[in-house]
């Protein structure tokens, strides 16, 4: 089980250099991703959110369009950035790269 504790400055340095796009904003790790068009932006929202429901832990994100805005943050971490939080930006990554790599 991945810990809900904050990371250290350190781990979370190593966390973001292993996140391509990804970027740390007041207190949470931050990416846009963006699709082709509405459909494939909401399919990513979908396959996510059972990624995310399994985990237990889920985003805060909006939708406009082809893109969505993504900011993870461990409400358990006191609002801070945790090992949830980067496992499940992988997660993210690898979604979306599965989605736009069939296009």
């Amino acid at each position: 089980m991945t810990s809900n504790r904050p990371l250290k400055s350190a781990a979370l340095a190593k966390g973001l250099a292993e996140l391509p796009g990804w970027g740390h904003r007041r207190g949470a790790l931050v990416k846009d991703f963006t699709f082709p068009g509405f459909k494939e932006a909401m399919a990513f929202m979908v396959r996510v959110g059972f990624e995310a429901e399994a985990m237990n832990h889920h985003p805060e994100w909006t939708n406009v369009y082809n893109s969505v805005a993504v900011r993870l943050n461990t409400h358990a971490a006191g609002g801070r950035v945790s090992a949830l939080d980067i496992e499940l930006a992988r997660r993210m990554d690898k979604i979306h790269g599965a989605a736009t790599a069939k296009l």
